[in-house]
């Protein structure tokens, strides 16, 4: 896994400068989303790993399957993979593409854990203040959590807000045992 991310770095950082010169960021965002959805296709990966197929017959096997008329510099992108033999870690690289994306943008992940599910208006009074909170805009998964009795908890980064009676309940044994 270590070398799968040493390797897709540099491309996900050339893709980045490439898309933001170009202003052309969620283009290559759905690109490469596409891609990596393609690469974790089992079939579309033997066929990627066989070692009969050419790296030009790699690069349009993919190019095709996205349809066939695909923008000059993705076209490009694919090639490039394909002959370093490096097309199985688009999802690797469509990882770092996006967390680049995130923070040009001013973006961060959140995970929201709550006891109960959540309709719509509780969800974006939830994402105000929590954007209020962390001060950035947030891009919120929200999961249920029966164990926490009640509340959310909720992970931004490596900041972790627990305002759960679980959270709570654990807090008040610590402060009973000492």
């Amino acid at each position: 896994m270590a070398e799968l991310v040493t390797i897709a770095r540099p491309y996900a950082e050339a893709i980045f400068r490439l898309a933001r010169e170009q202003g052309k960021l969620a283009l290559w965002s759905e690109r490469l989303a596409q891609l990596s959805v393609l690469a974790g296709n089992a079939e579309v990966a033997a066929c990627l790993g066989n070692p009969n197929l050419t790296a030009e017959q790699k690069a349009d096997l993919v190019t095709s399957l996205l349809g066939g008329s695909v923008e000059a510099d993705v076209a490009n992108m694919i090639q490039v993979l394909a002959g370093n033999e490096r097309l199985a870690v688009i999802p690797e690289i469509t990882i770092f593409f996006e967390s680049l994306k995130s923070a040009e943008e001013g973006v961060k992940d959140a995970v929201v854990f709550s006891a109960f599910a959540l309709d719509e208006p509780q969800q974006q009074k939830l994402l105000s203040d929590l954007e209020a909170r962390f001060k950035t805009r947030l891009r919120p998964v929200i999961k249920l959590d029966p164990e926490l009795i009640g509340g959310i908890r909720v992970e931004v980064g490596d900041q972790v807000l627990d305002a759960s009676v679980r959270g709570k309940l654990a807090a008040m044994a610590t402060a009973l045992r000492s």
